[in-house]
């Protein structure tokens, strides 16, 4: 059965990217993606509670379904469906009918490396995944053509080939250490380099680790690794935004997630979580700055995304049952409320014909409906009740609390507090600002076609959940977290 699952979360996407390689008909790629990404959730929600009584090895042990790897995939599985609505809307209204065969291709191939990061049993293969995310992802960025994103699509392959080029010297590192115990040639596995890593060299076990974690840190987009990820973010179309910001960096996580465990395993101190804590809460100091200050919509939202990263970041390293609880349920309703935020985004630039928050005002006059859901998803994306972020980084704040980084827990709060204030404030001028000062591009705005639908329902899907994680935390999501905690916990061996 689980393997039965994992064909099809696998191979709909890989389909998806043939069957729009071969037949370019518009309406029949639209179409196509979505069907592949409707399966794939479908299959994630029901290999949700298989995994719990996991990790199960496929294909010669590369492969691994296990609770922490589950929980990624329904993250990325939701974005990925909710993302493959709102492109419907947003590309008929680009009139991009000549490239959408290459558009959808490219997104179903970007939905299947983030699927596949999170499986991968082998370090050497998960970071393949992680270097083939970025591959495919470059071409979406720069789609549109113009030359802000294009410099954006160079500037994130460039910075994010040379940080993954670390975490890649760091696991050669943890390789290295592993071959003076183990002989020159072994299967470099999360359970064999968990197995290992109490006999590898303190020195060579902290380096690696700290390669990884600025390698991978570079993917995720903690501070001060994060310089490509406002541009990026802001530069590709709005779907590609919402599958960056809610998938992608969530499968790069899940590899900083693993490789503290195997610090754990090492017994190198308190150094490594340390480490951990204070890149999360520089994240969010900086994060801070820079949406207090932000004048693009876009820019703003992956600003949010280096904030909630170092949220996530403060909770892996924190620890412990609290820790991890409140990261992987911010996990899941980051990427929920931040897909909501950028499809508001897309909307609000096709209504005013403008990036710039100085040119939106009066918002609600010009988009009624998706306008209220923005609103709503500004609430939520700032950790306001009643939304799913309110309860996860009140666990994590609690975690830290009980913990040694009381400081950083301290830390978090002061800047969620200053984010909450100037994140709203951006949206009070564009909703509630003097009209006086808007641009001749909002003026055109008001004969702009509304989107339809699909523009609107994806925002719809995304805030009901959103108001459902705040409002009430599964007893089931509980003993997932509770299940996934022992196992980062652990540094036995395992399957």
């Amino acid at each position: 059965m689980v393997g039965d699952l994992l064909a099809v979360i696998l191979l709909a996407p890989l389909a998806a990217v043939l069957g729009c390689l071969l037949l370019h008909r518009p309406r029949f790629v639209e179409w196509l993606n979505l069907a592949a990404a409707l399966a794939v959730f479908v299959a994630v929600l029901r290999l949700l509670p298989w995994a719990l009584s996991g990790p199960y090895l496929f294909w010669h042990g590369y492969l691994i379904v296990d609770p922490l790897g589950a929980w990624v995939l329904l993250s990325v599985s939701s974005v990925y469906l909710l993302a493959s609505i709102y492109a419907i809307g947003y590309m008929r209204s680009t009139g991009e009918d000549q490239r959408l065969y290459r558009f959808y291709a490219l997104f179903a191939g970007f939905a299947l490396t983030t699927l596949a990061g999170p499986l991968m049993n082998n370090i050497g293969v998960y970071w393949i995944a992680i270097e083939l995310t970025t591959l495919v992802s470059t071409f979406l960025v720069c789609f549109e053509l113009g030359r802000e994103s294009v410099e954006a699509a160079w500037k994130y392959m460039v910075i994010v080939s040379a940080g993954i080029s670390l975490a890649l010297l760091g696991i050669v590192f943890y390789y290295w250490g592993g071959s003076l115990v183990l002989g020159d040639t072994y299967d470099l596995t999360w359970s064999a380099l968990r197995q290992v890593a109490p006999r590898i060299n303190p020195t060579i076990g902290l380096m690696a680790f700290l390669l990884v974690l600025i390698g991978f840190g570079t993917k995720v987009g903690l501070a001060p690794m994060h310089t490509w990820l406002p541009d990026a973010h802001s530069e590709g179309p709005a779907p590609v935004s919402a599958m960056l910001s809610g998938a992608l960096l969530n499968t790069a996580m899940i590899g900083i997630a693993r490789f503290i465990q195997v610090s754990d395993a090492a017994h190198l101190g308190s150094l490594p979580r340390a480490v951990v804590v204070t890149i999360g809460a520089f994240s969010l100091f900086v994060a801070a700055l820079f949406i207090t200050r932000q004048t693009g919509i876009k820019r703003l939202m992956a600003y949010s995304s280096v904030e909630h990263m170092g949220i996530m970041a403060l909770g892996f390293g924190f620890g412990g049952p609290l820790g991890i609880a409140g990261a992987l349920y911010h996990m899941l309703a980051h990427s929920l409320s931040k897909s909501l935020m950028f499809f508001g985004a897309g909307n609000a630039m096709h209504a005013f014909h403008s990036k710039h928050i100085s040119d939106i005002r009066n918002a609600l006059s010009r988009m009624p409906k998706s306008g209220l859901l923005w609103l709503a998803g500004a609430i939520a994306i700032t950790g306001a009740p009643p939304f799913g972020l309110f309860p996860s980084e009140l666990t994590i704040l609690r975690a830290g609390v009980m913990g040694p980084h009381s400081w950083a827990a301290l830390v978090m709060l002061i800047l969620l507090i200053v984010i909450f204030v100037g994140f709203l404030n951006h949206f009070r001028a564009m909703y509630f600002g003097p009209s006086e000062s808007v641009t001749l591009a909002a003026t055109d705005a008001l004969t702009t076609k509304p989107l339809g639908l699909w523009c609107l329902l994806p925002m719809w899907m995304a805030l009901v959940p959103l108001l459902l994680l705040g409002l009430w935390w599964p007893q089931a999501f509980s003993r997932y977290f509770t299940v996934i905690a022992a196992q980062l916990a652990s540094t036995g061996t395992s399957p």
